[in-house]
């Protein structure tokens, strides 16, 4: 089923306003008629060569049994007895669950879909369209004899806090879900309707989800079972879930269902988190200034009491050390006024509650009071709970061991997602029964096709096939091959011999037809350096090249330490692309070098510096469909954002275009910083005064 575009067509950019013109006046004698219209070009049909072959899809039918079922929207507003509105995150769903058991009978017994923030659904009205409940939510912070002590602590014993909250339901919107029946018969589609009663669809979705404890994440959500949980280094796990949502197709109406990975904190005691976090052995060796600032804001279960508390923070005092007041009765009984007694978190603890501490007395306690009323815990009666995201970028090594870990071959994602289907039974949530909504237990079907394998010409027009799905220009001659004169080797691993890596390559070279010189030196890494930053390894490793070289090279060979993921490459790559221009290729070579290992990173030096590998031959006789005819340029435009959470991170903007028309192997790409999270290429066209263009289209 086709999805309307909203968004408007790219336009060049319009000329410059003299200084004095008035924007809006100009606005006013724009002719109507000279603006062009664009729409949607409609697809002529569907490919048809190839050989058929049946592909399972990871998608499961959908039936509508009620078509002429409908939403009724909600908006809740919650807030405080003072009237003061709720913003902290998390804590609606657990008010929406408290005002569903406190008033059922309010609700006749109709189930919500609530999308965790100010709207809410059911099926069929509600009995009112406006009105306003009080809920009481028991404080998850312990205090007294249930948390630990207290500076500001006026007893031992204090009953459970609680809060009271004024929730707000209010009638909004009806959504029905006719339109989604009515497309799936061939009728006219109301493409809003039809986004509008999916959105409702995927929200029960998240509700389900959110009913069996799940952590939620966007349109996924992952279970807690340790079967789930997958080690990346340094206290971080990738937790496995899944990722669902309802999706209107050209074969009809289908829930979408995949695996779906986010990164949570493992698990387990405090001390265990911080010694794999920073990678020591003992606790003595941790840094307690990286570790306050890693623990801020996480929660943790105390182990002698069951209670949730989030940490604000360390002491300033070893748990021996740390004093804090609090009242007693005196022992004799004869005298009910209570006195005022300073003790140590460790006396309290081993003394009046009778807790062992075996390692706590010489480390610093966790602060999981408030600002100016500290409450501190002993490091080892303390864990962190489950299902706490962990949104800062991974390390090279986390990303590395991430991959190879989650690496899932078909037949065992097959199984995953539709054992999935079984135990979540969808279909039998109440909300989707109401709606008639039921859903296959098995896999969709549909039909692709193997399409011939293209030919590719290379050097003195020969033929290139693949064997076994590979390319291999062992034995081939390149179509363009460039020449190497000015080149050197930088070598930032100590098992590498460059000598014999740079004679080698020259060899291999010279068979494809690309014309190497020797190199003008052979820069070995001091051995000092190597336990330096990489951002120092790379700057030393650069005045080297300066000293060593009479001028700046075309081209720089550079051996990583590592053969994953080293931390050398992105400042080198920084360092010789944007700070001198200067080509690199970077590589990390396996201990026996072959011949197909060096043909592929000579494939990429090739084209780095201005070669062609390869054509199609169907570029070569100019039998493109419309594109040999017409005049064309290929272009590719995609935008990526920071990771979740990350606000502050620049969006990067990459345009590709292909170039030297009538060929399209030929390309050039560019790429641009633009505003966070902004979807839109903002620099495509970039006028400057002097009547030029510094866009992305212009270079």
């Amino acid at each position: 089923m086709a999805k309307e575009s909203t968004g408007s067509p790219h336009l060049p950019p319009p000329p410059p306003l003299a200084s004095s013109a008035n924007p809006e006046l100009a606005i006013q004698h724009v002719d109507q008629a000279d603006i062009p219209k664009y729409s949607i070009v409609s697809r002529k049909g569907v490919g048809k060569l190839g050989r058929q072959i049946p592909l399972m899809t990871n998608h499961f039918r959908v039936s509508v049994g009620v078509p002429d079922a409908v939403f009724y929207q909600y908006t809740v507003s919650i807030s405080y007895e003072d009237k003061r509105p709720v913003e902290g995150k998390g804590i609606g769903r657990k008010l929406i669950d408290k005002l569903y058991q406190t008033y059922s009978s309010e609700f006749t017994g109709k189930k919500f879909a609530y999308d965790g923030d100010k709207t809410l659904y059911t099926v069929g009205p509600l009995l009112f369209k406006k009105q306003e409940f009080t809920v009481v939510l028991e404080d998850s912070i312990a205090k007294g004899e249930h948390g630990s002590p207290s500076s500001k602590n006026k007893r031992t014993k204090c009953s459970i806090g609680s809060k009271s909250f004024n929730i707000e339901i209010s009638y909004a919107a009806k959504i029905p879900l006719k339109p989604i029946a009515l497309a799936l018969k061939g009728n006219e589609a109301d493409i809003g309707g039809i986004q509008d009663a999916v959105r409702v669809l995927d929200i029960i979705l998240r509700q389900q989800a959110a009913n069996r404890g799940c952590l939620l994440v966007r349109q996924s959500f992952f279970h807690d079972d340790a079967r789930n949980y997958t080690d990346v280094g340094q206290g971080v796990s990738g937790l496995r879930g899944f990722h669902s949502s309802f999706r209107t197709t050209q074969g009809g109406f289908s829930l979408n269902m995949d695996v779906s990975t986010t990164m949570v904190l493992t698990p387990g005691p405090v001390k265990d988190f911080l010694l794999v976090n920073q990678n020591v052995r003992e606790l003595r060796e941790i840094d307690w200034d990286k570790a306050r600032r890693m623990l801020k804001n996480l929660r943790i279960k105390a182990t002698h009491n069951n209670r949730e508390f989030k940490i604000i923070g360390l002491s300033e005092m070893r748990c021996n050390q740390q004093l804090f007041s609090m009242k007693v009765r005196n022992g004799d009984g004869t005298n009910g006024d209570a006195e005022n007694v300073e003790m140590t978190v460790y006396e309290y603890f081993t003394k009046h509650r009778s807790i062992p501490l075996t390692y706590s007395g010489f480390l610093p306690c966790l602060d999981v009071g408030k600002p100016k009323r500290p409450n501190f815990l002993p490091l080892e009666l303390c864990s962190l709970i489950s299902l706490q995201r962990y949104t800062k970028s991974l390390s090279s090594m986390q990303r590395a061991s991430l991959v190879e870990k989650s690496r899932q071959k078909p037949q065992e994602r097959i199984r995953t997602v539709t054992d999935a289907m079984r135990t979540y039974r969808y279909d039998e949530d109440p909300l989707l029964s109401e709606c008639g909504i039921s859903i296959e237990k098995k896999l969709t079907s549909v039909n692709g096709r193997i399409l011939d394998t293209p030919k590719l010409k290379v050097g003195n027009s020969e033929n290139c096939f693949p064997n076994n799905g590979r390319w291999n220009f062992n034995n081939k001659l390149l179509l363009k091959a460039t020449s190497i004169k000015r080149w050197a080797v930088v070598n930032f691993s100590a098992q590498c011999d460059t000598s014999r890596l740079s004679r080698d390559l020259i060899n291999c070279g010279r068979k494809k037809g690309i014309d190497i010189e020797g190199p003008k030196s052979l820069i070995d890494e001091y051995p000092q350096l190597r336990r330096s930053s990489p951002l120092a390894r790379v700057e030393s490793m650069f005045e080297q090249v300066r000293d060593k070289l009479p001028g700046p090279p075309e081209f720089i060979l550079c051996l990583l330490p590592q053969r994953k993921n080293s931390d050398i490459y992105g400042p080198w790559k920084k360092k010789c692309l944007s700070d001198f221009g200067i080509v690199t290729q970077c590589i990390s070579p396996p201990r026996v070098i072959k011949d197909q290992y060096l043909t592929n990173v000579l494939l990429k030096i090739n084209s780095k510096l201005g070669g062609i590998n390869s054509m199609l031959e169907v570029e070569l006789t100019r039998s493109i469909p419309f594109i040999t005819q017409t005049p064309t340029m290929i272009l590719g435009m995609d935008v990526s954002h920071g990771s979740p959470g990350r606000s502050d991170v620049p969006s990067v903007a990459a345009v590709v275009g292909s170039l030297e028309w009538p060929y399209i192997t030929k390309y050039r790409a560019s790429v641009r910083t633009q505003s966070p999270k902004l979807e839109m290429i903002d620099a495509l066209y970039k006028p400057t005064a002097n009547n030029t263009d510094d866009g992305i289209m212009s270079l």
